[in-house]
C-alpha cells in the first residue's frame, strides 16, 4: 500500500528559483522511475508563522520505494542540490519528511 509523505522544504532566501526548478522535476523523475503512485504530487508555497519561506510537497510512495530512492543516482541528483538550497531555522531541520496514512472521516 502506498504511503503519503508531506515534504517540508525550508528554502533559503534568494534560492527560490533554483529550488522551484528542482521541485518541478522531482515528482516526474520519481514517477518515471516507478517510485511513486500515479497521483501527481501537490505543491504548496507559503510562509512559516515565525518567518521564512516554506514549500510543501505531498505525494504517495510505492511500497518500499522511499528506501530505494536513496540508492538511485537520478534521485540523488535532485535531492542533494535541494538540500543545499534549504536552511534549518526555528529549531527545525532544513527539510522534513513525515510519512502519514489517511484516516477515515
Amino acid at each position: 500500500m502506498p504511503n503519503t509523505v508531506f515534504c517540508h522544504y525550508r528554502v533559503a532566501p534568494g534560492k527560490e528559483a533554483a529550488f522551484e526548478k528542482l521541485l518541478h522535476s522531482h515528482w516526474p523523475t520519481l514517477h518515471r522511475l516507478g517510485l511513486v503512485s500515479e497521483e501527481p504530487s501537490r505543491l504548496f508555497k507559503g510562509e512559516e508563522p515565525e518567518g521564512g519561506l516554506l514549500y510543501i510537497e505531498i505525494f504517495e510512495w510505492q511500497e518500499g520505494a522511499s528506501e530505494r530512492a536513496h540508492e538511485h543516482p537520478e534521485v540523488m541528483a535532485i535531492w542533494e542540490p535541494m538540500d543545499r538550497l534549504c536552511e534549518a531555522r526555528h529549531g527545525r531541520p532544513n527539510m522534513e519528511f513525515p510519512h502519514l496514512a489517511p484516516l477515515d472521516a
